[in-house]
């Protein structure tokens, strides 16, 4: 088809195989009817989530960058931040303004002003990025649903990251399905949520599996994550900075007034939407 001015232009990313849609400065204000028909896999662009890129400016040699971020899961679900997300977000503004070194990005989101330090690899469509995720908040009350779903719970606490999360010590995460125990726990919360289940390996390793809001079973999530971080160091399990290890790769959080996540964003394409 012939290029049209009125086209969106979107690029997708991912953060160890969570991935995204991204918008700067869409043609037209972007919807949840948009996410869901651009997120499926068989009928759209696939991906976990679609993000919009608005009030962007960009930065100087002294300053940020500047954006404001909408995101929403692939059901068309609105959600306040992502860990994997932003980071993609980070890539995105770096490439539409032609930054190809280190560069600091300032991001508004549901969950509040996010920064963002940006330093590339040698790997040309690889970028490494750091995140300040704010500070961690007291979470949602404990589920009563472990036991029912054969679960054998050690501990389990809510954290608040902008977005909720819950976090289950378990003695190995791969003995349960998360496609069953995710859904099944996220039910009694009116508002939904991010569950995880997760093991300690050492003091500055954990390994977690994901069920995110609004996008089901995927391969990461980053501020899931920083809640595994921020739970575990609570417990006095571990000491940071953290290795957290996911099915699609491992990032490393640090604990302390706020959280810090760093791990890669990795540009996969360029789609026109007519």
């Amino acid at each position: 088809m012939p290029h049209e001015d009125s086209n969106i232009v979107l690029t997708k990313h991912e953060g160890l195989g969570n991935d995204f849609l991204i918008a700067v400065e869409p043609a037209r204000p972007l919807t949840a009817d948009d996410a869901r028909a651009w997120c499926d896999r068989h009928r759209g662009v696939g991906a976990d989530g679609l993000i919009s890129l608005t009030s962007v400016v960009r930065g100087s040699a002294t300053g940020a960058g500047l954006a404001v971020m909408a995101l929403w899961n692939a059901d068309g679900s609105a959600a306040e931040i992502s860990g994997n997300g932003i980071r993609c977000v980070a890539q995105a503004l770096a490439m539409h303004s032609g930054v190809c070194g280190p560069a600091t990005f300032e991001v508004g989101t549901d969950a509040g002003l996010r920064r963002l330090s940006l330093d590339p690899t040698d790997d040309p469509h690889i970028v490494n990025v750091r995140v300040d995720m704010g500070s961690a908040g007291v979470g949602v009350a404990d589920s009563t649903a472990w036991a029912d779903l054969g679960v054998e719970l050690i501990r389990q606490q809510g954290v608040d990251l902008g977005n909720p999360h819950l976090v289950a010590l378990v003695d190995e995460p791969d003995r349960y399905d998360i496609s069953v125990v995710g859904p099944k726990v996220e039910a009694a919360y009116p508002d939904g949520l991010n569950v995880h289940l997760a093991k300690v390996i050492d003091r500055h390793s954990v390994t977690m599996k994901v069920w995110e809001r609004g996008s089901g079973v995927t391969e990461a999530c980053g501020s899931g994550a920083c809640a595994v971080g921020v739970a575990t160091t609570d417990w006095g399990l571990v000491d940071s900075p953290i290795t957290v290890n996911m099915p699609g790769g491992a990032v490393t959080v640090e604990v302390g007034e706020t959280v810090h996540l760093t791990g890669p964003a990795r540009f996969i394409a360029r789609v026109e939407m007519p």
